[in-house]
């Protein structure tokens, strides 16, 4: 089997878990070395352990500029260099009702994290790959950046922000031959829903159950989405079957970005005959 990032050196925030998690497997798998990074160090040093000897965690703080410098040196100490740098962290802040509900008082941390530590990380990695040919920086942005909604308006604008600051980073670092992608995952079973909601999955009300079938059947494709599609997609952006591909927004969404399809219309017509 031919492996899409053979000898690929990659670093991954937010990989102690959920989707950075699942792209260090499938980046292994493909054949690169990887330094996971998170600020849950119990959490990342054991997804280390338990991913074999090519992945190493390094604590991370995504939002300190001094703690994304060191984990770019480290990545180039410790492998080599550094071919991919996916800007994967990420929190939601409280969700609330109504806009009108919301204190703000989530603004600066959701900001520097889903923002900030995105913008810090395409920079510090594109000075390193600057001067060594190149490389692909993937960001992950939400279909809560694209699609306008209620709830988690902060989060929902730093998403957004996300997909400009990608474009602009993509045009900008073109000359430099670094490629510049983000991806927008919804519908994807991870714990940031329920940090969100502030229950978990064994709520007696089953409140993120419920929020979960509600976003399922807003979905055209009705299969079980999981954090490897998110995978298979970073794998591809990562590799050279996409070294012609910059600037992308890629939702893997199962269609949501797409359109709803709940047609009441339909319905009402389906009834009357």
């Amino acid at each position: 089997m031919v492996r899409a990032l053979p000898h690929k050196i990659a670093v991954i925030t937010g990989g102690a878990s959920g989707i950075g998690a699942g792209t260090a497997r499938r980046f292994l798998a493909e054949g690169a070395r990887v330094v996971i990074a998170d600020i849950d160090r119990e959490r990342g040093e054991a997804r280390a352990a338990e991913l074999g000897p090519d992945c190493v965690f390094k604590y991370t703080d995504v939002a300190s500029r001094d703690d994304v410098t060191e984990l770019v040196e480290y990545a180039v100490d410790r492998f080599g260099g550094l071919d991919v740098m996916m800007n994967n962290a990420g929190i939601s802040g409280r969700m609330q009702p109504e806009l009108l509900d919301d204190d703000f008082a989530d603004f600066d941390r959701v900001m520097r994290v889903d923002l900030l530590g995105v913008m810090l990380g395409t920079q510090i990695a594109a000075r390193h790959m600057k001067d060594h040919g190149g490389g692909s920086i993937i960001n992950t942005t939400s279909i809560g950046g694209i699609q306008a909604g209620c709830t988690v308006m902060t989060y929902r604008a730093a998403k957004a922000g996300v997909i400009h600051f990608t474009k602009s980073a993509a045009i900008d670092l073109a000359q430099y031959a670094i490629r510049v992608n983000t991806i927008a995952p919804g519908g994807i079973p991870t714990a940031i829903l329920s940090a969100a909601t502030g229950v978990d999955e064994s709520d007696e009300l089953g409140t993120t159950a419920a929020i979960r079938k509600e976003i399922a059947a807003e979905r055209p494709l009705k299969m079980t989405a999981s954090v490897d599609d998110i995978a298979a997609a970073a794998a591809y952006l990562g590799s050279e079957d996409a070294r012609y591909v910059t600037g992308v927004v890629l939702p893997v969404d199962g269609g949501m970005t797409a359109g709803n399809p709940r047609n009441p219309l339909r319905d009402l017509m389906i009834a009357a005959h």
